[in-house]
């Protein structure tokens, strides 16, 4: 079950390699969050550099902090009830 990889690796070889979707690689890529560069119109990724990536730990988020949104939304609402009080006081 062992799979060898490439030195220069292509998008289809990382996403094996990582068992990440296609989509999330371009994000990373495109925001330069993971180590890599453009070679023409395709991005190519070094197995070493993505190894040293990873054991940094930098590794890829399984799902983005939310925390904010809850904060805000929180924040949203205290505004909106010292706008509009309501008439039970």
């Amino acid at each position: 079950m062992s799979e060898t990889f490439p030195e220069v690796m292509n998008v289809e070889e990382v996403c094996q390699y990582l068992r990440i979707p296609r989509s999330s690689l371009y994000k990373l890529a495109q925001e330069g969050k993971i180590p890599c560069q453009k070679v023409g119109r395709h991005w190519r990724f070094r197995k070493e550099t993505i190894d040293r990536w990873l054991d940094k730990g930098e590794a890829i988020p399984d799902r983005p902090n939310r925390s904010h949104l809850t904060e805000f939304a929180e924040a949203k609402r205290e505004d909106r009830n010292s706008m509009y009080p309501s008439n039970n006081q």
